[in-house]
């Protein structure tokens, strides 16, 4: 399934065996844990004039049950009543966010991970506290929502670009937390990450690369936030953010890039979602430079027939019976339809 019919299905499935009155799937980017998008149900359906701020406090702050400490913590699920000893209100996520916008007690958080990586996640508000049961419940799902997720992301992967933006965008938000500059294209490139099918809008993803880029100006982390984002054309696009500066010190702004993501952004992310093992990855990555069969085996120290083995195994996870469809689909899906295009001066292809 696609991931807006993934979600649905499995929301739906999932408020038949724990009712709540509103959830919201977040989809994140594996290698950094950044939000890409989400869905909301429920109460919550249609409202998006919290998502900014959602992504500002999501990411500003470390919460022991944000998405980004569930991603590596030993249990992928937490109760915020459970968490904080029944003082919700120690949560700056429901004592300033949730409470006062959604008639709720509690709210339930689920990473979805799979073989070490997490695909994205899960939140449920109660009208009631969430037990222990519930958590070790929700918990028991980690896998399949990932696997489901993780599914999703691929299944348009063939479609060809239809986009006409072209070449980097820019995005200067100020320390009020409002769009001060944008470059040529910016509000195209921002309006494409809002015709996903996602109901989690641009301004999540926004606020939460802004609050990833202010806690490294700060020194509480030693990564810039980026993270990389598919298209229902098939296209990628890759975004990333950094504080600004003046000779005084930092400001508070921070400068916010939306591009075409390159193919060393793409390749480590759809050998993933494909669940490659490492010797996969390395098969594939040779037959990418267009080496053939005996060349490999000897780069590898394999044989001709574990090379074969390996590939066979790699063209039942890509759905694809051959070398010439395998590089289609993992590489050229979203650069064949351009190619002979003339090339415009910020690096990538110009649109007719």
């Amino acid at each position: 399934m696609d991931i807006v019919t993934f979600c649905a299905e499995f929301t739906a499935s999932l408020q038949r065996a724990m009712p709540s009155c509103a959830s919201c799937v977040a989809t994140l980017d594996p290698a950094t844990n950044l939000l890409t998008g989400g869905f909301k149900y429920g109460d919550i359906e249609g409202r998006d004039e919290f998502d900014e701020q959602w992504g500002l406090v999501e990411y500003g702050q470390v919460e022991p049950t944000s998405f980004t400490e569930l991603a590596h913590a030993d249990v992928p699920a937490a109760g915020v009543h459970h968490a904080t000893g029944g003082d919700v209100r120690r949560s700056a996520r429901m004592r300033d966010l949730i409470l006062p916008n959604l008639d709720c007690a509690d709210e339930l958080r689920l990473v979805a991970r799979v073989s070490g990586r997490a695909w994205g996640g899960i939140a449920l508000f109660g009208e009631q506290p969430f037990d222990a049961e519930d958590v070790a419940f929700v918990a028991s799902l980690s896998e399949a929502l990932a696997t489901g997720l993780r599914a999703g992301i691929l299944a348009r992967l063939t479609l060809a670009p239809s986009s006409a933006v072209t070449g980097p965008a820019v995005i200067v938000v100020g320390a009020d937390d409002e769009i001060s500059q944008l470059s040529a294209g910016a509000q195209a490139r921002l309006d494409e990450l809002g015709l996903r099918g996602h109901t989690v809008t641009p301004q999540a993803v926004l606020g939460a690369l802004v609050a990833g880029a202010r806690r490294y100006g700060a020194g509480l982390t030693d990564a810039l936030p980026r993270g990389r984002v598919h298209l229902p054309s098939g296209r990628w696009l890759v975004l990333h953010a950094s504080p600004l500066s003046s000779p005084g010190g930092a400001t508070g702004d921070v400068v916010v890039t939306i591009e075409d993501a390159r193919p060393p952004e793409i390749l480590p992310l759809v050998a993933a979602a494909f669940a490659l093992t490492g010797r996969e990855r390395d098969v594939i990555g040779l037959v990418l430079q267009g080496i053939g069969t005996t060349q490999i085996a000897a780069t590898l120290h394999l044989s001709a027939y574990t090379v074969q083995d390996h590939l066979k195994s790699v063209f039942e996870k890509s759905g694809v019976s051959s070398r010439r469809e395998l590089v289609s689909r993992v590489f050229l899906g979203q650069y064949a339809p351009r190619l002979g295009a003339e090339i415009a001066p910020s690096g990538w292809f110009l649109d007719d």
